[in-house]
């Protein structure tokens, strides 16, 4: 039997701030009365409701970025070796938990850790696959390299050692059952119930927070002087004094990024060429603001791409936003655009599952399993191209910000649709799982 009756560990070799699914793990176990320990690093702040939570407890572990001895695959074998000891000492010097629930990926060399763990504390250790970490490193390395090979055999070999798996789409139970003979439950991931439309009062204060230091969030008109007391997007009537959203405002365009390698903004910043041009020869489009959102090693590339194209009509920040702040920007967005090309074509984006709890409509681009999620034509749209992606811009702008229009038909189609929040899809999927075990 398991001990550490009513403990849990839930593990992640990355950042806890940026590891939402994991985090909406630990709220529901300690929901249901559990005592977890989130183990991860701490770079970014997690969610106040984490951070308040009494059964939630943050045990850091350390980033090693500091390893710069000899060759990369040195380094790379080095850095593995010295996080496998760390992990593991770490997790035998807390409270002996019932279960460890690792993410992966990063699962090297998380999952052996974490399975030697379990074996000392007999406890049961559940893997919940949001991807393939060796058709991540297949992006660096080509799917060929030596590496990516020991990966992926690493991969199959210590995720048969689990005792149950969760996974986030159809696709990646099927292809793990077929190509790793491993049983998983599919748990999509689920906007958590603070991802919703942002009402016009908690919107004005949200944009004149951000006016302070991103141009694009104050009034045009008032560029030199601003008063802080209008913004871009909203304003105080001076008659009623109730927050209203002024006439001629621009539309509002967000989308969010880790800045690696699956998302190619290139894309983005092409298709806002194209809707540059449209409306320099004429067409009746609004202004946009394009908010990128997001930290990552791509960042600066991209920003220094950004700095050098000239627009009149658009404007472009990549501010980073505090975890309560982003799904009230997300509430109040006119359209969400995603760049995620899921590596091994299995997962599927959580910004756009945060963006559909704020009944905000997306385009997205294309990849295998994508319409496990996106309803082209009904919840938004898929595009291949730039060109593609232009073309869908200037048409669900056309005549912003009326009522009239597919823009507005996607959001009805979002608000009726009811999708269950996370809790509801959790205590459905994962609570039998642990019952069942206990």
């Amino acid at each position: 039997a398991a001990g550490g009756a009513g403990r849990v560990c839930v593990a992640v070799l990355g950042d806890l701030g940026r590891s939402p699914r994991m985090q909406y793990h630990a709220l529901s176990l300690a929901r249901h009365g559990r005592d977890v320990a989130l183990l991860g690093y701490l770079r970014d702040r997690p969610h106040g409701d984490v951070l308040r939570s009494g059964r939630i407890r943050l045990v850091p572990v350390s980033d090693l970025r500091g390893l710069r001895v000899g060759p990369k695959l040195f380094q790379y074998v080095l850095k593995v070796v010295v996080q496998a000891v760390q992990l593991l000492y770490t997790l035998l010097k807390m409270e002996q938990p019932s279960y460890i629930l690792l993410q992966n990926p990063p699962g090297l060399p998380g999952m052996a850790v974490a399975w030697a763990a379990c074996l000392f504390w007999r406890s049961k250790l559940i893997i919940d696959w949001h991807n393939y970490g060796f058709t991540i490193l297949a992006l660096t390395h080509g799917k060929n390299h030596l590496l990516v090979q020991m990966a992926k055999w690493y991969e199959k070999l210590c995720g048969r050692l689990s005792d149950h798996n969760l996974c986030v789409t159809n696709a990646m139970k099927e292809d793990l059952w077929v190509n790793c003979n491993i049983k998983a439950v599919t748990l999509y991931d689920k906007p958590a119930a603070y991802f919703k439309e942002t009402p016009l009062e908690l919107q004005h204060p949200l944009f004149l927070k951000l006016a302070k230091d991103h141009e694009p969030f104050r009034p045009r008109t008032e560029s030199v002087s601003w008063s802080a007391q209008s913004s871009a997007f909203t304003e105080v009537d001076e008659k009623s004094g109730e927050v209203i959203k002024p006439r001629g405002r621009p539309a509002l365009l967000i989308s969010s990024t880790s800045w690696t390698e699956d998302e190619d903004f290139s894309i983005l910043l092409k298709a806002l060429e194209g809707y540059e041009r449209a409306i320099s020869e004429g067409a009746k489009l609004p202004p946009l603001v394009c908010v990128i959102t997001g930290k990552g090693p791509l960042k600066d590339y991209y920003n220094s791409l950004i700095n050098q194209l000239h627009f009149r009509h658009i404007q472009i920040c990549t501010p980073w936003l505090e975890a309560e702040d982003y799904p009230l920007l997300l509430g109040s967005a006119d359209l969400g655009v995603c760049l995620h090309k899921s590596s091994s074509g299995l997962d599927l984006p959580m910004k756009v599952v945060d963006m559909f709890g704020c009944c905000l409509p997306v385009c997205a681009i294309h990849f295998e399993c994508l319409h496990e999620l996106v309803k082209h034509e009904e919840n938004g749209l898929i595009f291949k191209d730039s060109d593609e992606l232009t073309e869908q811009l200037k048409m669900l702008f056309l005549g912003f910000p009326s009522l009239e229009g597919k823009l507005h038909s996607f959001r009805k189609n979002l608000q009726a649709s009811k999708q269950p929040r996370w809790d509801e899809s959790w205590d459905q999927t994962v609570l039998p799982l642990l019952g069942y075990t206990e």
